[in-house]
């Protein structure tokens, strides 16, 4: 069985590009995609880990409004979730951060995070602060970035250099587009940006799994 929500109790939480070596047929048989969230901050951690080793972090996800909240202000357990989407910016919880600790588990317990939920129906994006074993450049970042999306990560990330707001990246198939000119960097403290569909991306990335997965079952 295939999730396509964070789930509690699962077998196995698979983030293609970041873990999918990890499932076993044989013991995962319930299988949660994760978050778009997470489909898109797990990338972006793995490659920034893995080129310059990441210490600690924080995200915040600035994500376009979802189905749990409210056109009018209105009950909810989140009271700022209760109040009316379509006119305010409202600060939330995402569980995307601790999710990345799942998916990487040298990692667990390292980053936390908010999410803001704003007034646009999809095209969302991620900001990840990182503090690294060393000083780096944001030059050094973005190549890093460019390397892995032109290799492990082809289809998954995607590093975009063009001035570009949310509605640019509706439509787009990649889990996470790095947005190269917002990259900062000052000594070993990185920022770096991710723009994510978090409906068509996401989608994507739960057709692949479910195709990754099916290919190694027993009877496939």
């Amino acid at each position: 069985m295939l999730l396509s929500v964070p789930g509690k109790g699962v077998d196995a939480t698979i983030v293609m590009g970041v873990n999918e070596g990890t499932y076993d047929p044989e013991h995962d048989h319930v299988v949660s995609n994760a978050s778009c969230t997470a489909n898109c901050v797990a990338p972006v951690v793995k490659v920034v880990d893995e080129h310059f080793g990441l210490v600690k972090g924080l995200m915040t996800t600035i994500h376009g409004y979802t189905d749990d909240q409210v056109v009018l202000d209105g009950p909810h357990k989140d009271l700022r979730r209760g109040r009316s989407a379509a006119v305010n910016i409202i600060p939330t919880s995402t569980g995307a951060a601790r999710a990345v600790g799942l998916v990487l588990p040298e990692l667990s317990g390292t980053l936390d995070g908010i999410a803001v939920r704003v007034p646009v129906e999809d095209g969302s994006l991620t900001d990840l602060s990182a503090v690294l074993d060393r000083p780096v450049t944001a030059d050094e970042v973005n190549a890093a970035f460019r390397e892995a999306a032109d290799g492990p990560l082809k289809g998954v990330l995607r590093v975009s250099h063009a001035p570009i707001v949310s509605r640019d990246i509706v439509g787009d198939p990649a889990s996470c587009v790095l947005d190269a000119p917002l990259t900062q960097a000052h000594g070993e403290l990185v920022k770096v940006f991710g723009w994510y569909d978090n409906e068509w991306g996401y989608t994507n990335r739960l057709l692949d799994l479910t195709e990754y997965g099916a290919a190694r079952l027993p009877y496939a």
